[in-house]
């Protein structure tokens, strides 16, 4: 019997509830990325490798690709630089060395024909010791003096390291 005299109020209270609709809640407008454009048609153009790991070390490779109708002089090291999210560079020290991943041929001059390649090592550590990590979203190369940088997505987690290693352009890595 006690349940009809609280029937009107539940039901009043459903109702009331329903007349309403809540706004919509705000969506958040993500900050716009820098956008990398597609390789030039000719010229010499920039392609990275898929990210390797081990033992918390990484390494990508960089490519670079003769697309000219004549042969390219390549010689010494890219010019590169680790882009933040919002397309900044951040502050990171390129050392031209060997690394975990790959020796460094150090500097030499090439003769890229037309569709030949060079390449390039760069790597880094995710360690952290004390402070805080820094991850790069995007990597910036000069292939070589003169011509315009490329900028290519990368994801570099830095650790507090701050710091890479980077390999002279070579016709192959290793030995």
């Amino acid at each position: 019997m006690g349940v009809s005299r609280f029937a009107p109020l539940l039901v009043v209270a459903l109702l009331a509830g329903c007349g309403t609709t809540p706004p919509p809640a705000p969506t958040p407008t993500p900050p716009p990325s820098p956008t990398y454009g597609p390789p030039p048609p000719s010229g010499l153009s920039l392609s990275v490798g898929q990210v390797e790991a081990g033992l918390g070390h990484r390494a990508s490779v960089l490519t670079l690709t003769n697309l000219d109708t004549v042969p390219r002089k390549v010689t010494g090291y890219p010019d590169l630089k680790i882009l933040a999210g919002d397309g900044e560079p951040l502050d990171v020290k390129v050392l031209h060395e060997t690394s975990y991943f790959a020796p460094n041929p150090g500097p030499q001059d090439l003769t890229l024909q037309p569709g030949e390649k060079a390449l390039s090592v760069l790597a880094w550590s995710a360690t952290v010791t004390s402070g805080d990590k820094h991850t790069g979203a995007a990597i910036s190369v000069v292939p070589i003096p003169g011509e315009p940088a490329q900028k290519q997505p990368l994801e570099t987690d830095l650790g507090t390291t701050d710091s890479v290693k980077l390999s002279a352009w070579a016709s192959k890595i290793g030995n």
